[in-house]
């Protein structure tokens, strides 16, 4: 079976961002359109319900290098927010501690990615955690 090139699969996931095939919890695209390498992107995240992070909209950068999808993209969040996997001090979302990117598949897509930080937020363990006041940020 071929590999589909790292432009072609980053076009994919451009269509269906934009045209909002997703589930309406997340939502991504380019930070910039001219952007033809098709690196740098912005992501959104709307908190679960029944958890401190209900009616919360957290904002992500979400950079894919040149080896996604064969490598995870790396993954910033710049609004606060309180988890066990992202660093309290820049934001980034831990490679090490968040199992969908340290269980890296050239399946997984940045929505995958923005999902399962959502279902992070709204487990057990963390959905009763402290956050920062809204509106601030990394």
């Amino acid at each position: 079976m071929s590999k589909v090139p790292r432009s072609f699969r980053l076009l994919e996931e451009l269509e269906k961002g934009e045209k909002g095939f997703g589930p309406e919890s997340c939502s991504y695209g380019l930070a910039d359109s001219d952007d033809i390498t098709m690196t740098k992107w912005n992501g959104t995240i709307l908190g679960p319900p029944h958890s401190n992070h209900e009616n919360r909209i957290y904002s992500l950068e979400i950079v894919c290098g040149d080896r996604y999808p064969d490598e995870p993209p790396l993954v910033k969040f710049i609004s606060k927010v309180n988890l066990p996997c992202v660093d309290q001090t820049t934001g980034v979302v831990s490679a090490e501690k968040f199992h969908t990117l340290r269980d890296w598949k050239r399946s997984y897509t940045m929505q995958t990615v923005l999902l399962d930080l959502r279902k992070e937020m709204g487990t057990p363990a963390n959905k009763k955690l402290s956050q920062p006041s809204e509106g601030s940020v990394f």
